[in-house]
């Protein structure tokens, strides 16, 4: 079978691409650069040239594949210039349905996330939970709106659409602008205290590479058309990360925890100066406004109607500081 996946130099997108690849699927990546893309990509992976941005692109590239995993997707929660959340998580989402239905594909797994839903702070949420109002950030706004475009460019164009929901997702592949492995376990089990001086306060539900492709493929396989399956192993504050990963490692420090309200005013003045320098802030105000939502994601739908297995975070945990090569022996 043939497939086309969005996003394959990121983490999920990249896992899925692997997943596909590895089970003798024919896999082609949509990528802005093939000659950049050959060296993050799977082995056995093909790169086609194209853009989001630019229908014809996706149409070509989407010829004659079965299923498209559409995974692309700006995971940041600053930007610059935060009109590109909207032109590439949302407008970019429903040009990759419509032209993959055009082309013949049947069915489009499409990546959303958890911050689509509803929850007070601290709660369990599941699917049964979707936000009906515009969320706090950008970046969230972007995801629900990419959602609403995807499900009406469906029932026009006649395409079978799934979504997945992933929590925060770590592990090995490519560590993108978002990177849990990069901005916390590295400096945490490394010790370097300039890195990581405090946490912030909060903590999310994650979600191991390897479980977010394997769920995307049985929600190719399994998954009722519109409906959302919750990807989530477990939830930890990041003290509680902190202590996983120094625990796996047997060496590392656990830093101590930003006080709340300092967390508020650390996030609040970054911004002023990261429109100035244009780059991004030490704890950006998106960032630290999904940590203090604080939810918990039940995965439960997903392990029922799919099959879906989730990993211990643990184990997760010790694979990627194994990939990363923090793990002595």
């Amino acid at each position: 079978m043939r497939a086309l996946v969005t996003g394959a130099t990121g983490k999920v997108g990249h896992a899925v691409a692997r997943a596909l690849a590895d089970r003798g699927d024919e896999v082609v990546a949509l990528v802005r650069d093939p000659d950049r893309a050959a060296a993050v990509l799977p082995e056995g992976v093909r790169a086609v040239g194209g853009d989001v941005g630019d229908p014809a692109s996706v149409g070509a590239a989407a010829e004659g594949c079965e299923l498209a995993f559409n995974a692309m997707g700006l995971p940041e929660q600053w930007l610059a210039d935060p009109e590109e959340f909207m032109r590439v998580n949302a407008r970019g989402s429903e040009t990759v349905v419509v032209e993959a239905a055009r082309a013949g594909v049947r069915r489009v797994v499409h990546t959303s996330t958890i911050d689509v839903f509803d929850a007070a702070p601290g709660a369990r949420f599941d699917e049964s939970r979707v936000a009906g109002y515009p969320k706090g950030t950008v970046y969230e706004r972007s995801k629900q709106e990419a959602d609403r475009l995807v499900l009406a460019a469906a029932d026009r164009e006649g395409v079978e659409v799934v979504f997945a929901n992933p929590a925060a997702v770590y592990g090995p592949g490519p560590q993108g602008s978002a990177s849990p492995e990069r901005d916390i376990l590295r400096p945490v089990v490394e010790g370097r205290v300039a890195a990581v001086p405090a946490l912030p306060p909060g903590g999310f539900g994650m979600l191991f590479s390897d479980g977010a492709a394997a769920g995307h493929l049985l929600a190719a396989e399994r998954g009722e058309p519109g409906e959302r399956y919750i990807l989530c192993d477990g939830h930890v504050s990041l003290r509680e990360l902190a202590e996983i990963a120094v625990g796996v490692a047997g060496r590392g420090r656990v830093p101590p925890v930003m006080p709340t309200p300092l967390a508020r005013a650390l996030a609040a003045a970054g911004e002023p100066l990261a429109r100035l320098t244009r780059k991004p802030p030490l704890l950006p105000k998106g960032q630290l406004h999904f940590l203090l939502w604080n939810a918990q994601p039940d995965s439960t739908k997903a392990q029922r109607d799919l099959g879906w297995q989730p990993t211990p975070i643990e184990d997760g945990v010790r694979a990627t500081l194994r990939s990363m090569g923090l793990l002595d022996g």
